[in-house]
């Protein structure tokens, strides 16, 4: 008898529950840096670490956590990734210390490392390529919404509940995922024979000398010693390519998947997107709570029309890329989210109304929800299956470099305008709660909009990028 072919849309819904919650803790903290900062005592530096050691322990593993779907199965690596995720979000909510609540943060990086690969990899091996526009859709819908709501839900809980709960409300939403994915998720043929331990260790000294060096740069004063460490992360990557042109079969990063100038291509795109929406935020959140006075919840609810544009246009915008080229979709979207980004820094002045942001929102949903999925699909749309683990891998890798070398940039950046515009000045301190005095709001309001500036710079040059993306025969006409 003849059996129904199982519908990959359950398991794909199932995996964008723990995908959102990961992403949307990427971006949460930027709202609380405030209030996380006066409840520790903390200095700007032990702060921003609390989302640096999310974004290290994330990006680091990703190049190993996609072989490891290959090698033991996706569906495996996926749960255990988010059984870890859960966990530690309840130990971040439960932290007594900066030093506490950085090392659970780390936890939480490697669990989500574990996840994210895998959502795209089943995406990639259960639908064929003419339906993975509408996947690509959700998945983007799912990657640009969550931009946006991790502000906007951190406002809400740090000003209802205390900023514990940005973390404590991971723990529900994890245990559902996982009963959803336990349920539905389906068991796949693992592809890879062996497991690539050399290639694992050459690229995990590679990739956490080069993202800890950019991170600790500006702490060091960019001495010898951030240098030393890129200047190694350098040397043990050129080890690792080496290493894998070495390996037939089963190679970590089989680098057959840069023969396809799209892959190539999108991977650097993407990594202009982690840089601009792991940053972005971050100024805009401290002068509009330090400079306006405005509480975390109304600060995040300027954004709110963001991630409702995005939430209901990106699944559109899958759809149409079923029988139309992505390319024009993806570059429209990065140009938008960089005017988003532009129009920010000239509202973030204190004779503008801050409300100015709802409008400037709408355009950073649109954008949003015309980038993730379209160029997700230029990416992977000719991957073949017994490569997508090791695809998703490097993708997902250089776009989580990209938001940590962001983050470290805009840390420097801040630093850098907050000198320029204040020098010594008493009360300058991006981190404190409420408002700054008055006399140096001004300068004050310069610095965090001449630090915007940075991340729209960045996704503009993506755009430039975007535009050599090969028209492919495959698309359907």
């Amino acid at each position: 008898m003849k059996t129904t072919p199982r519908s990959p849309w359950p398991a794909l819904l199932s995996m964008m529950l723990g995908f959102f919650m990961i992403l949307v803790d990427s971006t949460i903290v930027s709202v609380a840096i405030p209030t996380i900062s006066a409840a520790f005592g903390a200095s700007y530096d032990g702060v921003i670490w609390v989302n640096s050691a999310y974004l290290l322990a994330y990006a680091v593993p990703l190049l190993v956590t996609g072989r490891l779907g290959d090698r033991f199965g996706p569906r495996v690596i996926y749960l255990a990734g988010l059984a870890l995720f859960t966990v530690s979000s309840l130990a971040c909510g439960l932290a007594h210390s900066i030093e506490a609540l950085i090392a659970a943060r780390a936890v939480q990086g490697l669990g989500g490392a574990l996840v994210t690969p895998q959502t795209m990899a089943v995406m990639i091996r259960t639908f064929s390529p003419e339906q993975r526009g509408g996947a690509m859709g959700a998945w983007g819908a799912t990657a640009g919404l969550a931009t946006i709501v991790g502000p906007l839900l951190g406002g809400l809980l740090v000003d209802a509940a205390g900023w514990d709960w940005i973390f404590f409300v991971n723990v529900p939403v994890g245990v559902i995922g996982f009963i959803l994915a336990w349920i539905f998720v389906p068991t796949l043929d693992n592809t890879a024979r062996r497991f690539d331990w050399a290639g694992v260790a050459l690229s995990a000294v590679a990739m956490f000398c080069l993202i800890f060096g950019i991170q600790e740069g500006d702490r060091l004063n960019w001495d010898w010693r951030p240098f030393a460490l890129i200047a190694a992360g350098v040397v043990f990557l050129a080890l690792f390519v080496g290493w894998q042109t070495r390996m037939r079969g089963d190679a970590l990063v089989p680098l057959s998947l840069f023969r396809d100038r799209n892959f190539s291509l999108a991977s650097l795109t993407v990594a202009t997107v982690g840089f601009t929406v792991s940053t972005f935020m971050i100024p805009w959140m401290i002068y509009v709570q330090s400079v306006k006075g405005f509480s975390p919840t109304d600060a995040a609810l300027l954004i709110l029309p963001s991630g409702v544009m995005s939430g209901v246009v990106a699944p559109w915008i899958g759809r149409l890329t079923d029988a139309r080229p992505p390319k024009p979709f993806a570059i429209a979207g990065l140009v938008l989210t960089g005017l988003s980004v532009a129009l920010s820094t000239v509202i973030a002045d204190p004779t503008i109304a801050p409300q100015w942001m709802l409008a400037v929102s709408v355009v950073a949903g649109l954008g949003n929800s015309m980038m993730w999925g379209p160029l997700s699909m230029i990416a992977t749309r000719n991957l073949e299956p017994a490569l997508a683990g090791a695809g998703s891998s490097v993708y997902n890798t250089v776009r989580q470099v990209g938001a940590v070398i962001g983050s470290a940039s805009i840390a420097a950046m801040m630093a850098a305008q907050l000198n320029a515009q204040l020098g010594q000045s008493e009360g300058a301190s991006p981190t404190q709660v409420g408002r700054v005095p008055e006399a140096i709001s001004q300068p004050f309001a310069l610095a965090m909009s001449h630090s915007l500036w940075l991340p729209a710079l960045v996704i503009f040059a993506g755009a430039g990028i975007a535009a050599f993306f090969a028209r492919t025969e495959t698309w359907k006409q």
